[in-house]
């Protein structure tokens, strides 16, 4: 692979050594001048951009995002991971409306992490129907406010456990005539609240949250959605998710992935497990294939090309089930694709944008890895 990235960024003829210099110097120049736009939005405050953003299931996005990243209350000698607040408005061109922020504190020491996070958004959508063979589609509209907190205490070096606590009310205000959600026959089509509690455990060596190189991110969630809290519907979701970064050289990371999400009971089709979009098996549209229980394996590959620079390839298999005999190694869906990556800041933040080759060929665009 380094001798293909070579290839790419050399030119097919003979050169002087003169003009390898030059070629050398303008290349600096152009990061040293992308360098300074990067550092004129990124304060040691506040960080505010123009976000422009693309996938699949949003197409075109545009709006601003403002990000602080920051270590709280840091000790002289003692080792914090930093701490982010991001705030986000997009409006897309399927005629989306989102805002989100969402709070991720470090205590001192890495002693103890929160995590809250709170989204509204006024979403047209698409449903392919339940199960691994899809309908041809049809759109909804919704409005929803999802809230969750989380917070995990270090009981042992790496390991946290804590409580996590969920809630999500939405309105489908417009669905298509004659189809799956105007019947009314899908659990979820004439909207719902859901509210539970859970908790989380997760073992956690990785050394940069941002741009892990090596270390391991184990993670264990089970929620649970009852009357009892005054939820709609009363179901489980266990996720877990399982991470191993290796470093195979100081340029190139290896990152493996094993992803379950297991449902039981009353569950509105909103919360069901499954594939796609830009965190799980890119090149597949986020939803449309989906069950009570889905499964993906992927793996990255991370190149640092210079400086800043980056470039990605990925691979991914996964499949959804309405239960766990029904999963099978012919059943696996495949993906992958390849991926730019420019650094932000000196903490590993990242600008990324992904091709995804599945069922379709995606576009997506956005800040941070995603695994």
């Amino acid at each position: 692979m380094s001798v293909l990235v070579g290839m790419a960024v050399t030119v097919g003829f003979a050169q002087s050594p003169d003009e390898e210099i030059g070629q050398g110097n303008l290349i600096s120049q152009l990061f040293d001048t992308a360098d300074k736009i990067v550092e004129s939005v990124s304060g040691d405050s506040w960080a505010v951009i123009p976000a422009l953003t693309y996938s699949p299931e949003t197409s075109l996005g545009v709006g601003a995002r403002a990000i602080k990243v920051f270590r709280y209350r840091p000790k002289q000698g003692v080792d914090t991971r930093p701490s982010t607040l991001p705030i986000t408005f997009l409006y897309t061109l399927n005629q989306q409306l989102l805002f989100s922020t969402e709070l991720s504190l470090w205590q001192p020491g890495n002693t103890g992490f929160l995590n809250a996070r709170i989204e509204m958004a006024d979403f047209p959508f698409k449903f392919y129907g339940i199960g691994s063979s899809p309908t041809s589609g049809e759109y909804y509209a919704s409005r929803y406010v999802h809230f969750h907190l989380m917070y995990e205490r270090e009981i042992l070096k790496g390991l946290y456990m804590g409580p996590r606590f969920e809630i999500r009310r939405e309105d489908i205000y417009r669905t298509e005539a004659l189809g799956l959600l105007e019947s009314g026959t899908i659990a979820g089509s004439n909207g719902q609240f859901v509210s539970g509690m859970g908790g989380v455990v997760n073992f956690d060596t990785r050394d940069n949250i941002f741009q892990p190189t090596r270390g391991v991110f184990h993670q264990a969630q089970l929620m649970l959605f009852s009357p009892a809290f005054t939820s709609d519907f009363s179901f489980a979701h266990l996720v877990l998710d399982f991470r191993k970064y290796l470093s195979i050289t100081p340029k190139q990371v290896l990152v493996g992935q094993a992803w379950a999400s297991l449902t039981a009971g009353s569950v509105p089709f909103q919360h069901v497990s499954m594939i796609g979009g830009s965190d799980r098996m890119r090149g597949f549209f986020e939803g449309k294939y989906r069950d009570r229980h889905a499964l993906v394996f992927q793996s990255e590959y991370r190149i640092n090309v210079y400086r800043n620079l980056g470039v990605v390839l990925f691979g991914s298999v996964g499949q959804v089930s309405p239960d766990l005999e029904g999963f099978g190694v012919r059943t696996f869906k495949a993906g992958g694709g390849m991926g730019i990556r420019y650094k932000l800041n000196n903490e590993g933040l990242n600008i990324r944008f992904d091709l995804g080759f599945g069922d379709q060929t995606a576009y997506y665009f956005g800040l941070n890895e995603v695994m």
